[in-house]
């Protein structure tokens, strides 16, 4: 522990005065959980009958304000000692960890626990797996029926569950913020607040596992991609690609501290996909102009994603960088094998078209654009694309002989 920490006075929490004694058939009905599933929850919560009242009491005890923990030194703190207990003071993210429950295949746990804790539709999170709607209504189906047939309590997981779920929650937290960041025109604004939840739920699981680097990472990645939000859109609600933004609009104590918190992790030399990704987010970070942006780091960073995390995405997100250190033609041929697993991806016809348009293949990058307008998941989208096409038809009619 440092010299600061042992100087510093451990905080104490004054306990609110005992409630009434709760009547153990009450039970608040979360987002997303049918009527019938809650007569389940309410008997079963008869029937342990054992739970303890003061557990109970000190369980659903209000965490402080953001404020007030949202320093940098949780591993050392009382605060954490307390959260790291069995003591949940959230009950949201006791949820995502009883939705992550063992019986569940990994990708049945975070799907569940979208529906049922954030209430994302499943619309919504089957464009998140790249699914089809009916596939992923047909996966959180079989999900609901495993944890009925698994008899899964509604309480708490130990100290050892919780560990052996945090790969599943983490990735859950992370699709949360994507549901918000991704959004764009009207729907920004509205669906911000998922971010911010996100964040929210982040820090709580690092206050939980305040020496794992790999929720450090996940704390840095969400502060530093959300620090650029003021910036990410013009006044009609357009997308500004992040060379064009204004980065004095970006958010400077958010990008300060999520900087700190991945130099931290790399610190463990322990990596992981989410460490991979904000170190990427903090080079951007750190440029003040977009031509001081270091391409060459970013293609080996996400040449590391590619080992540890496979993914077309990823993939699809190196050849931007490829782009930028050995040309778009590099990249056309890297994204070239991607185009069956995502023939369906807006933003795979988007990159696609604009290396095309580099390359003065004016022809297959209107092609490659329009396919991209008709897998646009929202007008603002499709706007943006027909901008690149405005531009590509006004340099294709500049080129042409007497013109």
């Amino acid at each position: 522990m440092s010299a600061l920490h042992q100087s510093r006075p451990r905080r104490s929490c004054q306990r609110s005065a005992r409630p009434e004694r709760p009547n153990r058939t009450d039970f608040i009905r979360p987002a997303g959980i049918g009527l019938a599933e809650l007569a389940r929850h309410r008997q079963r919560l008869v029937e342990i009958g054992a739970v303890d009242d003061v557990r109970r009491v000190r369980r659903e005890q209000p965490l402080p304000d953001d404020e007030a923990i949202s320093d940098l030194d949780d591993a050392e703190s009382a605060l954490a000692d307390r959260l790291d207990g069995s003591h949940y003071r959230d009950d949201i993210l006791r949820l995502l960890f009883i939705c992550c429950h063992k019986e569940l295949p990994a990708t049945q746990q975070i799907a569940l626990a979208l529906r049922v804790v954030s209430g994302l539709t499943v619309k919504q999170i089957a464009r998140a797996f790249l699914v089809s709607e009916a596939a992923m209504e047909q996966r959180i189906t079989r999900a609901k029926a495993r944890v009925a047939q698994a008899d899964v309590p509604f309480e708490t997981p130990g100290a050892v569950e919780r560990a052996e779920r945090l790969v599943a929650v983490a990735a859950m937290i992370y699709l949360i913020f994507n549901e918000g960041y991704s959004a764009s025109g009207e729907a920004a604004e509205l669906r911000q607040p998922l971010s911010e939840e996100a964040i929210r739920l982040a820090r709580l699981l690092l206050r939980l596992f305040p020496g794992e680097p790999e929720i450090m990472g996940l704390m840095a990645l969400l502060l530093l991609q959300h620090a650029r939000s003021a910036a990410r859109f013009d006044a009609e609600g357009l997308p500004i690609l992040l060379e064009d933004q204004d980065r004095t609009l970006w958010n400077q104590p958010m990008i300060a501290e999520g900087l700190a918190l991945i130099d931290k992790a790399i610190r463990h030399r322990r990596s992981g996909p989410y460490q991979i990704q904000a170190a990427i987010a903090a080079l951007h970070a750190r440029a003040i102009r977009p031509e001081d942006t270091d391409w060459t780091q970013i293609d080996l960073l996400y040449g590391a994603l590619e080992v540890v995390q496979p993914s077309p995405v990823v993939t699809l997100n190196r050849a931007v960088a490829v782009s930028k250190v050995r040309g778009a033609q590099a990249a056309l041929d890297l994204i070239a094998p991607l185009e069956t697993r995502l023939a369906n991806y807006f933003y795979f016809f988007g990159v696609r078209g604009a290396l095309l348009m580099q390359l003065g293949r004016n022809d297959e990058a209107r092609t490659a654009f329009d396919r991209a307008i008709a897998l646009a998941h929202s007008s603002a989208e499709a706007a943006h694309i027909r901008m690149q096409l405005d531009r590509l038809m006004r340099d294709s009619a500049t080129a042409r002989p007497g013109r």
